[in-house]
């Protein structure tokens, strides 16, 4: 067989295993590995492993575009140091999503503006990082979503296809606007999920004010109950950051 024979041969067999990178690339890597005397081993290993570094990298793509996070809110782009030290501590330490394993849920409080939704949106894009299953939703879209399903006689289906995520973002659970039915419905997801999945939630409402969500005390009792027998609370007793930058900008003439 011909060189271009060969080489159009190999890439179709390549093309028809969906092996993209090694395709691209392996001409370039054997005359390297030629020029370096690679074994036939070491150049095969450096193929795959590129192979496999370029399709983890696209899955993790896929699922930060489908976990519905705020891309733009990262770790990077969020001060640390404006953490009680206590918190910043935590947040570290939940980095390597090891209590996802444990069913355990991340509460965090505190008031509008001090960055509760950034934390956990730059906690859940670290976890998708590390290979974890994260989707992220507002309460108030949350129990819409529930609410039509259950109309649909498919709620149960609703919540299993939750289940599928090992990490469940709700943001500002602090949202009070809902009747009976709509507190039912959040009500029954967080039992469904209790030591099955991990809930990371955010909240202006401390437990305390938790009655206005779920309407009656058994209910709340309950609902809190079962978020806080595995979980991780962070309190964010700092000043808003929206506020803080206002006034930076005021006192610069902006």
């Amino acid at each position: 067989m011909s060189a271009p024979d060969f080489r159009e041969q190999l890439t179709g067999y390549l093309r028809d295993l969906h092996l993209p990178a090694i395709r691209r690339t392996f001409e370039e890597r054997a005359r390297r590995a030629e020029q370096e005397t690679l074994s036939y081993e070491r150049y095969l290993f450096e193929l795959i492993e590129l192979e496999c570094q370029e399709r983890r990298e696209h899955r993790i793509t896929r699922m930060l575009q489908g976990s519905k996070l705020p891309l733009e809110k990262t770790l990077g782009n969020f001060q640390l140091q404006r953490l009680p030290p206590k918190a910043a501590r935590q947040i570290k330490v939940l980095e390597d999503g090891k209590f996802l394993d444990r069913r355990e849920n991340v509460l965090v409080f505190g008031n509008p503006g001090s960055g509760k939704t950034h934390l956990l949106s730059a906690l859940g894009q670290e976890l998708i990082r590390a290979g974890r299953r994260v989707a992220f939703t507002t309460c108030s879209r949350l129990v819409q979503d529930l609410l039509l399903a259950k109309k649909e006689l498919r709620l149960t289906r609703a919540i299993r296809k939750l289940a599928w995520y090992e990490a469940l973002v709700i943001d500002d659970l602090g949202y009070v606007q809902q009747d009976r039915e709509e507190m039912e419905v959040l009500f029954t997801l967080l039992a469904e999920r209790y030591e099955r999945g991990s809930l990371l939630i955010s909240s202006n409402l401390p437990f305390s004010k938790w009655e206005a969500i779920f309407k009656d005390p058994m209910t709340t009792a309950a609902a809190i109950d079962r978020l806080v027998h595995h979980s991780v609370i962070l309190e964010l007793n700092i000043p808003s950051y929206r506020m803080e930058e206002a006034k930076k900008k005021k006192a610069n003439g902006e």
